[in-house]
């Protein structure tokens, strides 16, 4: 497995890439579920991953119906989540490694996020990471969200780097489908889904893990 051609730059999902996080919102999402009284399954969460909030909002609205007790949800489940991630989130395998090698290589890297720049820089912050990257764009910072090529087109932007030249790296199918229609060399590691025919056709590589990330970036020096 090689890269078609050297990345000039890195751009980086959050949740379920850097840091090992889906695995804390999936099992608060079913806590606050069964607290406040409403329908959620494991299979309805996962297609929530690596979308937007505007848009996974209207999902479970058209999915549960209109009565659906969405607010509540939303606010129970952060506050289970946030208890769960309260002594910081781990990092992924290989991602402190990889971080390494781009600051060796001197190679720019900037974070893709759905999530807020406050969740962002607090995550960052609690395992010293905050000057590890060069630029974050969270919401807000686009006009629509994943599976839409905005989030990475802007990351690509504020890095001055093409985005043929940009490696994108995602766990989720909407991620994956934002960086490829973005024009990114895009890898794919999974987290709590597996890649499917469409996304193995979207992905320049489908890998174990982010050691395996490192592996292929210096194969490239």
């Amino acid at each position: 497995m090689t890269l078609p051609r050297q990345p000039a730059a890195v751009i980086f999902d959050m949740d379920g890439l850097l840091f090992d996080s889906e695995r804390l919102y999936a099992e608060s999402i079913q806590t606050a579920a069964r607290e406040v009284g409403c329908a959620m399954s494991h299979d309805v969460f996962l297609q929530l991953v690596g979308r937007s909030h505007e848009v996974n909002h209207r999902f479970l609205l058209d999915h549960y119906g209109t009565d659906y007790p969405l607010q509540a949800l939303i606010a129970t489940w952060g506050r289970h989540f946030r208890t769960l991630a309260g002594a910081g989130l781990p990092l992924k395998p290989g991602a402190a490694e990889l971080l390494d090698l781009l600051d060796e290589l001197g190679l720019p890297r900037a974070i893709a996020t759905s999530s807020t720049h406050a969740n962002v820089q607090q995550n960052l912050a609690a395992l010293g990471l905050a000057d590890r990257f060069h630029d974050v764009v969270a919401r807000g910072d686009y006009a629509s969200g994943k599976p839409a090529p905005d989030p990475f087109l802007k990351a690509a932007e504020r890095l001055r780097v093409a985005p043929a030249l940009c490696l994108a790296l995602e766990d989720s199918h909407n991620g994956v489908r934002s960086a490829s229609s973005a024009g990114m060399m895009t890898i794919m590691v999974p987290d709590l889904i597996a890649p499917t025919e469409e996304i193995h056709g979207l992905c320049t590589l489908v890998v174990d893990d982010l050691h395996a990330v490192c592996r292929l970036v210096e194969q490239r020096r």
